[in-house]
């Protein structure tokens, strides 16, 4: 721990203060999120052919792409977001307590993005309703991809409800020193609220944090996101019971990534070096590198079953994976990633704040070069080829790829939103570091 005593100074310093970086961040975000909405902007006029998407078989060879994989990426980092932070509360794991609330803002901004490749994919806006009203027994009673928007959307009340309880401490022990003029927000966050509250909603958020361990594995991410493809046998490299855990693990290593990237960019902002210490980002990269290793075996699994005397529907799926110039970029940047991360363990002195964010920058590229192949796979090598005559490749579309920068663009723009309203770091961080600080200084 620095030797700084950490206040509530520190954590109001983003809304209070603006600097000339913080709008080309803004600027740089905004522009990025503009040059998508432009791309969508032209889809939407003339149609999905102008993505590399087209009917299974033909114009393409893929219905699903960029956009999809992008989807399950998205949902991946936030359901493992909410997991870290869920994590944190629920074991006592004090230690990272100072990075819990990114997390949890990592939720809703992920949950925003995936929600938002659900409408772009669709091909126009108006079909969230129409695809409803008046088509409810073929497009909703009778659809597996239902409860993928059920469960995101649970989710997303679920998550803003969690950030909200614990948002309202912090408003109201902090409100003088608030900015007046978003006093109507804090005026709505913390309605009805007493300090006999304080009790029963941090066993609320107790609560809420064991569900959300419980749930992970069974609806999340380990469950109906994978069912959608781990459950249809006419497609070799989907069907399977370890997508699940694979699913799972890739979200937990996006997630983490994503934390070590937004920790590290707040601390170096706000000069939150006391406060964001040296040791979370240690912590962070052992965990990073033991769901990387989880990672790489569950995929072994998969090669070593697809590969082996295997049927020849699977041969031909699981050799066309393996020898993909993109799957083999992206394991060996999760490789490269675990490497590291065990090098440090052994000899500290590798360690820096740069490498960490290497690191998550190596995890985050490999995880949507893996989702997106994965996705585009399925469809090039089922175990029915009913267009075996029709040649069938997927090269993404500018628009396509416009998106991944687009949505990064969307979160970015959130936190630099979001920053500039609440604290990014929990008061109880700072009252918990602080008192650590003390005990420190009296031994």
């Amino acid at each position: 721990m620095g030797t700084k005593t950490p206040s509530e100074a520190d954590i109001l310093r983003p809304i209070g203060s603006t600097s000339t970086t913080y709008f080309v961040m803004v600027a740089i975000a905004g522009l990025a999120f503009l040059a998508f909405l432009v791309g969508w902007a032209y889809q939407l006029q003339e149609g999905l052919i102008v993505t590399a998407l087209g009917d299974w078989g033909s114009g393409g060879g893929a219905t699903w792409g960029i956009y999809i994989g992008a989807f399950i990426w998205w949902v991946g980092i936030a359901h493992g977001g909410i997991i870290l932070s869920a994590a944190v509360r629920l074991l006592g794991m004090d230690r990272y307590m100072p990075v819990a609330r990114l997390a949890e803002l990592l939720t809703i901004a992920g949950l925003s993005a995936a929600g938002f490749y659900i409408i772009v994919h669709l091909g126009r806006p108006d079909r969230m309703v129409t695809s409803v009203i008046g088509h409810y027994h073929i497009t909703i009673h009778g659809s597996p991809l239902v409860w993928d928007v059920t469960v995101i959307t649970a989710y997303f009340v679920l998550t803003a409800t969690y950030l909200s309880l614990t948002l309202r401490y912090d408003v109201s022990r902090l409100r003088d020193d608030l900015p007046d003029r978003l006093d109507p927000i804090y005026r709505f966050m913390t309605i009805g609220y007493t300090e006999k509250e304080d009790a029963i909603v941090e066993r609320m958020v107790w609560w809420l944090a064991l569900a959300i361990i419980i749930m992970a594995p069974l609806l999340l991410h380990g469950g109906v996101i994978p069912w959608l493809f781990a459950v249809l046998p006419n497609y070799p490299t989907w069907f399977g019971g370890v997508q699940g855990p694979q699913f799972l693990t890739i979200a937990l290593t996006s997630a983490i990534s994503g934390v070590i990237i937004l920790a590290y960019s707040f601390r170096r902002a706000y000069d939150w070096d006391h406060i964001i210490t040296d040791d979370i980002f240690r912590g962070l990269l052992l965990w990073l590198g033991f769901f990387c290793l989880l990672f790489l075996w569950l995929q072994l699994q998969q090669n070593i079953t697809g590969l082996f005397q295997a049927p020849t529907d699977l041969t031909i799926a699981a050799f066309a994976r393996a020898t993909n110039p993109i799957y083999l970029t992206s394991m060996s940047l999760v490789f490269l990633t675990l490497s590291y991360i065990f090098a440090q363990a052994i000899r500290p002195t590798l360690f820096t704040k740069r490498r960490a964010i290497v690191s998550g920058l190596a995890v985050l590229t490999a995880t949507i070069m893996e989702k997106v192949l994965f996705v585009v796979e399925g469809f090039l090598h089922p175990t029915f080829d009913i267009y075996e005559a029709v040649p069938g490749v997927y090269v993404p579309g500018l628009i396509e790829v416009l998106s991944i920068l687009g949505t990064i663009g969307m979160v970015a723009l959130i936190f630099l939103t979001v920053s500039k309203v609440f604290p990014v770091v929990e008061l109880h961080a700072i009252e918990h570091l602080r008192d650590d600080h003390h005990r420190d200084d009296r031994e």
